[in-house]
């Protein structure tokens, strides 16, 4: 077992937690999985959740501030970044442009959907967060006041719980109207130390670790050095933990997934119904980035990059997406990306040592569609409606938090909390997507690689440097 791959072995352990999953229901020890193997998946999320916020912090400073090429470079710079942030803004878009329209989660069946959002009612009390803003409408229905007279985990509802839930619902209030750029204003921190004790704060974060970064650049480097130095070891040590934490990542996947579904099915026929949902959402998923390699990238190139056919771009870049899908790393890939894009692509080296590390660190297109996809589908498997605001928070953070996300190993999980925090839902429940993860992170890993290549290239076009293809 040792010798194993680490992602063989928290393969091995979703199996497992699949497995206890049906065990658990099928013999009623729903109540001692809960009780005795849940609780080490909810130490797993707080360790994540605690090294998240300053892991974000650290590696944004550190990636920005390390871009001294930006001030000598200057417009090279600032095209990079744009462009990167641009692709990573249209990726999400896709994302979510796929996920509403397909509705992935409205295929499992409407009375598990329901017992799912009851359970998320609960959460929100039991996190003293108050009910969703629509709490009351979600109290109106009439198959929630039929699920509310029945079993709810095995056990009756007592009067005395109905109503108590009751008045915590009936007591959710009104959405205030704001601006439509409340948004805006919400990513600048009044307070930093405020925002970094709060995960939901985490666009304020960013602001504050992309301005910090930058700041550092524009100081003279005989004074920003001990900070630098500083940034680098805090942002080592984080990694380390990030790496400690994931040698355990087996066995916490395994409680973690026999936790959840323990709570959410309480027969082995509500278990293949809760996995059975897993397969619209994979498809969703790979569609969008699916679009996004073989539509959306070439459209882009073909229309900066006349020369170029599909069928040449293709054939200039595969053996680095073929590679990132093996090795599901952006960062092992970038060797053979750059000989990609220098040798076939015709991309001088001046650009590609530029954009490509950075692309390596910054752009992570996949990984953010990804995000919005998985959030919005485990909102409406819990028949959580969210508001366009709601989804722009998700495009937002997905996109900026996808900065400080692509060094660490596991940083799609990491991130994954961090989303769903921003917009009020249940962290644990990127354990629902566990069992499928490992295959769409090899997919999602390919669309970051060309959104790499793709920025590259563009880069290179504009600035009279791509060979063949000017």
């Amino acid at each position: 077992m040792k010798k194993l791959p680490l992602h063989i072995k928290i393969v091995i352990g979703l199996l497992a937690g699949v497995v206890w999953a049906f065990l658990s229901s099928a013999l009623g020890w729903n109540e001692f999985t809960i009780k005795w193997i849940d609780p080490f998946g909810t130490i797993f999320i707080r360790l994540l959740k605690f090294i998240a916020v300053p892991l974000v912090l650290f590696s944004i400073i550190n990636g920005v501030s390390g871009l001294s090429d930006v001030s000598k470079l200057g417009r090279l710079g600032g095209k990079t970044l744009v462009a990167y942030m641009a692709t990573t803004l249209l990726a999400v878009g896709v994302g979510l442009l796929f996920v509403n329209v397909i509705q992935p989660g409205g295929y499992m069946e409407e009375e598990q959907r329901i017992k799912n959002r009851l359970a998320y009612e609960i959460w929100l009390q039991d996190n003293e967060m108050g009910p969703s803003q629509d709490g009351q409408s979600f109290l109106s229905d009439p198959a929630y006041t039929k699920y509310l007279s029945e079993a709810q985990k095995g056990q009756q509802l007592s009067q005395e719980e109905k109503q108590a839930l009751d008045e915590k619902l009936s007591s959710a209030q009104k959405q205030k109207e704001a601006s439509p750029l409340q948004f805006v204003v919400d990513m600048v921190p009044e307070n930093i130390i405020l925002s970094i004790s709060n995960n939901r704060l985490m666009l304020q974060v960013i602001f504050f670790a992309i301005f910090f970064g930058i700041t550092i650049v524009l100081v003279p480097k005989e004074k920003s050095a001990p900070v630098i130095a500083f940034i680098q070891g805090i942002n080592a040590i984080f990694l380390k933990m990030v790496d400690l934490v994931m040698k355990a990542a087996p066995f916490f996947v395994f409680a973690l997934l026999a936790g959840v579904v323990a709570k959410m099915a309480d027969s082995p026929g509500e278990v293949f119904e809760l996995f059975l949902g897993l397969g619209s959402y994979s498809l969703t998923l790979v569609g969008g980035l699916f679009f996004v390699v073989f539509v959306l990238y070439p459209l882009i190139l073909k229309v900066f990059v006349p020369k170029l056919t599909y069928k040449e771009l293709f054939k200039n870049i595969s053996p680095a997406q073929f590679l990132a899908f093996s090795t599901s790393s952006s960062a092992a890939t970038l060797p053979v990306t750059m000989e990609c894009v220098e040798d076939n692509m015709g991309v001088s080296k001046t650009i590609t040592s530029f954009v490509l590390p950075i692309g390596a660190t910054v752009n992570m297109d996949g990984t953010s569609l990804h995000q919005a996809v998985a959030v919005i589908f485990m909102a409406q498997l819990h028949m959580v409606d969210l508001t366009i605001a709601q989804q722009i928070v998700i495009v937002l953070t997905a996109s900026l938090a996808s900065i400080g996300a692509a060094a660490i190993p596991s940083a799609g999980l990491i991130m994954m909390i961090i989303v769903l925090q921003s917009v009020g839902l249940n962290p644990a429940w990127v354990a629902i997507i566990f069992p499928v993860d490992r295959i769409l992170d090899m997919c999602r890993t390919v669309v970051n690689v060309t959104g790499d290549v793709t920025v590259s290239t563009l880069i290179a076009k504009s600035e009279g440097e791509l060979g063949k293809y000017n």
